[in-house]
């Protein structure tokens, strides 16, 4: 039996910023040593998840009802009702099965994507970090209850709403909740008046709230729709998600495509009228010939292209968080990419050490298994210590054994380092309690160090880890073969360099003594005299697969570089190895600080031909993408840290790291890799060039055919004859083509040469030269053709009824081999396998049935006025049909000839 906790379940954080820090996990019957497994479970039992509801997916009633919620619709219903006045009961009966069927294909269209993207939604989780019985662990952040121990640090996303145990250096961007656009500064230790307002509650963290600076501990009052962020959220539940603006921009064309085949329609309704057709008639063909010709179903077979294109994007390890990504990858120019754990596999190896004036000395192994030794010779091995030592005292990874196999967590430098001092015999609990930590500066890419104040006996020390350039300055000594010696700055930047290279990514140690008085914290300041250590050299091998992601890229007419905070020796040897460097500079931080000084135009005149961008602190990524974009190119930038969020937002298209990424990272980014991989956004933009072509494909294949249905009408009433189709024969044709037809066409595989075209121009639009000149030549040669056979069918003696019937049974067989027109905007229908597409194959074999059982149906027939043809005829219509293939063949002929 579990007691009951005083949370702020009524009132989120309720009186938790009014008390200490003792008070508050007493309120809450929690230590600092966190839960045991058994009180989480019955807290879990107890308060539920530590998740805001999702809006339900709506059920497939819902979606059907939906169905009906379109002007072209209501139309239609007005169509029926007028067909029953008019006692015209066969034709009000067929246009409400219309309704019906096409409810029907639309619900299993919209509910599948809906279903879809719900399931994308689940694959993005928020993990967090907890202690609990003692030790730590990372959980998925809706396993929180009130009472668990939360540990945050830079880049993180405060899961629940906590009371601050401790912390360090700690401020929390809190705009979310407060609109204040400066991080604020926590301090664990404030206890506070009851009626203080949130924004100014700094012993507080709340839910949603990102971790700017530094680290710290809280303890969890609050979670899910209790928190802060769950008042507001709930207060916004229910409110319709905002539409791709490729969505949105659809719906303005099929709304301008109506508005024009509307005005067609009663241009030929009219025509009709003074040829003498009744009202009566004149109504119903207008209102089938607009539902047939206006692509009303556009917008849902767009969502589901998309939805398929997301899904397809998934299963190659790319989820995409805003549907606007799909559509931005076809137009990506540039990639700007981080080098660790992207382009490499982000398990670093120490593998050198070097001292001071020494040659270097090898460290055997493999990977995280602390197996090996460092091949050092005795006179050397008390140096060799000193080191280990202190790369473990400056350390916030952890390595240890736990059911018989090791695990780590941390950054991998750090994990590195513990290994490294694994093999010479120091372990991170023997040397934590022999050299208890007194104060620390957390490691910050803006730094570029990490140190630590500890006890040496009665001694305080300092131990400092980082960049070269960044510990020269507050070293006076190193330890050289003669022991003791002055600071030699060229000595060690060249053995630096030589590291660098091969290819190692170099790190240095250094240690001294340090005056700190016990009440003040450890600043840069106290750190200088100190005496470095030596170097450490690691290294990352490449991926296997990066080379040739690099090489996919350069054949898609996409520009690579890498950004990285290596050393310019590494970062150049790894992007030759990538192939990535070309003979072209490698460009530093510093250097790109130099230009921005001096104006964009300089900043733009050194990134222009710049592929390899080293020492780059995190906030100068922004200035290259900037840069970039400047250039006129289209950017998809990588990033995991916090401080990668400006270049993030700034780009076109951001992509974070799904493994290594942090909160903030993800949360603003448009994708995020699963597997950190740079050949997953190669995949991602291959897939997302698929989806973009696939959405052409059905704008071509709904437009075209309803401009050919135009056609075929005008010139009948340009001819003085009869209207070649009745107003029930457009909505079977509109019905027993399209709903079928245009959902198998986004299910599309790739035509194989996605990565070997350009990217197509970012302003370009779906409906571009290429698009009206097919568009144009297939409906006029459709409808061209169509009015022939009719004419000629009439002018033979063949009867009203059997002139439409052969008309509508060539515009399905039009509609049947136009599909596979649609296929490919370059390459001949002849030469794809329709077997690539098994369900545009047999759905479109099936509509063709579908017509012919119509044809041969008794009382049905009689209501589409449709009768059976026999194969002679059915062959000389699926021949003239086919001509429509050749006129779409020899285009891309000609357009091949013309490009060639």
């Amino acid at each position: 039996m579990v007691k009951r906790i005083d949370t702020a379940s009524s009132d989120s954080g309720a009186g938790f910023h009014s008390l200490d820090a003792q008070a508050a996990l007493a309120r809450l019957n929690a230590t600092v040593h966190g839960l045991t497994r058994a009180e989480v479970e019955a807290r879990q039992v107890q308060y539920g998840a530590n998740a805001l509801p999702q809006p339900p997916v709506p059920g497939v009633f819902q979606v059907f009802l939906r169905q009906f919620l379109s002007p072209l619709i209501y139309i239609l219903l007005i169509a029926a009702v007028v067909s029953l006045g008019l006692q015209e009961f066969s034709d009000a009966a067929f246009i409400f099965g219309v309704l019906l069927i096409n409810a029907v294909i639309g619900t299993i269209q919209e509910y599948s994507a809906e279903k879809s993207a719900q399931a994308l939604r689940r694959m993005v989780s928020s993990a967090c970090r907890v202690e609990r019985d003692g030790d730590a662990y990372e959980i998925d952040a809706t396993e929180l209850v009130p009472g668990d121990i939360v540990l945050l640090e830079s880049g993180a996303k405060v899961p629940a709403d906590l009371r601050l145990l401790s912390g360090r250096d700690l401020s929390l961007d809190e705009s979310l909740l407060t609109g204040e656009s400066l991080a604020v500064e926590k301090d664990p230790d404030a206890v506070l008046p009851e009626e203080t307002a949130l924004g100014d509650r700094t012993n507080m963290s709340f839910a949603g709230s990102m971790v700017a600076r530094g680290h710290g501990r809280g303890v969890v009052t609050a979670t899910g729709l209790h928190t802060q962020l769950g008042r507001i959220a709930a207060a916004v539940l229910g409110r319709p998600a905002a539409k791709a603006p490729l969505l949105l921009r659809m719906e303005k064309f099929t709304t301008f495509i109506g508005l024009v085949v509307v005005a067609a329609v009663i241009i030929l309704a009219l025509a009709a009228h003074s040829q003498g057709a009744p009202w009566s008639e004149i109504f119903l063909l207008s209102v089938a010939l607009s539902v047939s010709a206006i692509p009303e179903g556009l917008p849902v077979a767009l969502t589901v292209a998309l939805a398929i294109g997301m899904r397809r994007m998934a299963k190659r390890n790319v989820i995409v968080r805003r549907l606007v990504a799909v559509e931005a990858l076809g137009s990506c120019t540039f990639i700007a990419s981080d080098k660790t754990g992207t382009l490499t596999v982000n398990e670093l190896t120490a593998r050198r050490i070097v001292l001071p004036g020494r040659d270097p000395y090898e460290i055997t192994g493999e990977g995280m298994d602390p197996e090996g030794i460092i091949l050092a010779p005795p006179e050397v091995m008390e140096q060799v210590n000193r080191l280990c030592i202190a790369a473990v005292i400056a350390n916030e990874g952890f390595l240890g054994q736990r059911n018989g196999t090791w695990t780590h967590s941390g950054d991998a430098v750090d994990v590195a380092l513990l290994v490294m001092a694994h093999k010479a015999g120091f372990t991170l609990p023997e040397i934590q309690t022999a050299y208890p930590e007194l104060g620390a500066i957390p490691f910050e890419s803006e730094l570029g160090y990490a140190a630590t104040l500890n006890r040496f006996c009665d001694e305080t020390h300092a131990v400092v880890k980082g960049a070269l350039e960044r510990l020269l300055p507050m070293c006076s000594h190193m330890v050289g073969p003669d022991g003791k010696q002055p600071i030699d700055p060229e000595t060690m930047e060249r053995q630096a360099e030589s590291l660098a290279t091969q290819g190692y990514r170099v790190l240095a140690l250094a240690g001294g003594q340090a005056v700190v008085d016990e009440r003040e914290a450890l600043r840069a300041a106290h750190l200088s005299g100190l005496t470095l250590l030596g170097l450490v050299g690691m290294i990352d091998p490449l991926r296997i697969d990066a080379k040739g992601a690099v090489r996919a890229c350069e054949g898609a007419g996409i520009d690579v570089c890498m950004v990285t905070g290596d050393h310019p020796a590494t970062a150049a040897a790894i992007a030759e190895e990538l192939g990535m460097e070309r003979d072209r500079r490698a460009v530093t931080g510093l250097q790109l600080k130099q230009a921005l000084a001096q104006g964009e135009a300089a900043l733009d005149e050194l990134t222009i031909e710049a592929r390899v961008f080293a020492r780059v602190e995190p906030h100068q990524k922004l200035d290259i993408v900037q840069s970039l974009i400047r250039h006129g190119h289209f950017v998809a930038v990588t990033g995991d840290g916090a401080n990668d969020a400006p270049a993030l937002r700034a780009a076109h298209v951001g992509v974070a790291m799904g493994r290594r990424g942090t909160d903030v990272a993800r949360e603003t980014s448009e994708l995020i890799i699963t597997d950190d991989r740079f050949a997953s956004i190669v995949a991602g933009v291959e897939e997302g060039r698929i989806a973009y072509a696939n959405v052409r494909k059905v704008v071509f294949l709904l437009i075209s055919t309803g401009a050919a249905e135009l056609v075929l009408f005008a010139l009948s009433l340009l001819a003085g004859l009869p209207l070649p189709l009745t107003a029930v024969q457009l909505l079977w044709l509109n019905l027993v083509t399209n709903g079928v037809q245009d959902v198998a066409l986004a299910f599309e595989p790739g035509e194989g040469d996605e990565l070997k075209r350009p990217p197509r121009p970012p302003k370009e639009p779906i409906f571009n030269r290429l698009m009206i000149e097919r568009t144009v030549l297939s409906a006029v040669g459709m409808g061209i053709l169509a009015f022939l056979v009719f004419n000629n069918m009439l002018f033979s003696g063949a009867t009203l009824d059997e002139a439409r019937n052969a008309a509508l049974l060539l515009m399905v067989l039009f509609e049947n081999v136009h599909v596979f027109n649609s296929r490919s905007e370059h390459r001949f229908a002849v030469t794809q396998n329709p077997m690539r597409n098994p369900l545009l194959l047999f759905g479109t074999l099936t509509a063709q049935m579908v017509h012919i059982a119509a044809m041969h149906m008794p009382g049905f027939s009689d209501v589409l006025g449709a009768m059976p043809v026999d194969f002679t005829h059915w062959l000389e219509l699926l021949g003239i049909a086919l001509l429509i293939l050749l006129v779409m063949e020899a285009h891309k002929a000609v357009r091949f000839w013309i490009e060639r």
